[in-house]
């Protein structure tokens, strides 16, 4: 495909917004009267809700400094302007970002752009904790007012990582198209002696089927290597725990 140009990713952007805008006032998170949209008010039953509202404001719901804005280091911001893509644009505080592309061929780059967006939330290597006991949380770029770290009680962290809990019974993958869990054709995107289906009346693995297919899985998907030891590096069996009569697994000693 050709790349979008600017007058094309605009238009887009702007369909985006209000779609989006009516699907919040639909479910009752915008409120729109006499031409103006504000944020409906809370839910007073559900738990996180202050939470969330705090933290998309920047703000410290609970504790002594509720209400507050969160402590943040500044530096001298850059002189520089930051180098300008021909391919993003924002519109009411919405952003459109099309400047990665990435050819048929060229699977590394799908596989990299799959994990971009199936990143976590924070990074772990850039989060520590000072000699005051505060969590300090180092951005990966510096804001343009030069922001660098922010700073934050272990009760102020605790309650971000609080409003970053999904409600019950949400899905937070779905798979659409052939990925999706009754398609007929989900078994033909997978690689070939790997195919394996899920659907409805099909016959589940065992539990000694392709242990080292899973392992791949984990480790690919999670990041968990089981097939070696955490604490020597040495290579792990993994050891099938076949049901007794009474339906209970039994254990194998190692």
């Amino acid at each position: 495909m050709r790349a979008p140009t600017a007058e094309q990713l605009q238009r887009l952007l702007i369909r985006m917004i209000k779609r989006l805008l009516r699907l919040l006032t639909r479910k009752g998170y915008l409120v729109e009267e006499q031409g103006m949209t504000y944020l409906a008010e809370a839910d007073p039953d559900s738990a996180l809700a202050p939470l969330q509202a705090a933290a998309c404001t920047y703000r410290i719901a609970l504790g002594p400094r509720a209400g507050q804005k969160v402590l943040s280091l500044h530096t001298v911001p850059s002189q520089t302007a930051p180098p300008t893509q021909q391919r993003c644009v924002s519109e009411q505080g919405f952003g459109l970002h099309a400047e990665v592309c990435c050819a048929a061929h060229q699977r590394h780059k799908l596989e990299h752009l799959c994990r971009y967006i199936t990143r976590p939330a924070i990074a772990n290597e850039r989060l520590k904790r000072n000699r005051a006991g505060d969590v300090v949380l180092q951005l990966k770029r510096a804001y343009q007012d030069g922001t660098p770290h922010i700073v934050m009680s272990p009760l102020e962290f605790m309650q971000r990582l609080a409003a970053l809990v999904p409600r019950p019974r949400l899905h937070l993958i779905r798979f659409h198209g052939v990925l999706a869990p009754q398609a007929p054709f989900r078994d033909r995107p997978q690689p070939s002696g790997q195919r394996n289906s899920y659907r409805r009346g099909s016959r589940q693995p065992a539990d000694h089927e392709a242990p080292s297919r899973r392992a791949r899985l984990l480790k690919r998907v999670f990041d968990i290597d089981i097939e070696k030891c955490p604490h020597c590096g040495g290579t792990l069996k993994i050891i099938p725990a076949p049901s007794t009569g009474s339906g209970q697994a039994s254990k194998t000693p190692t």
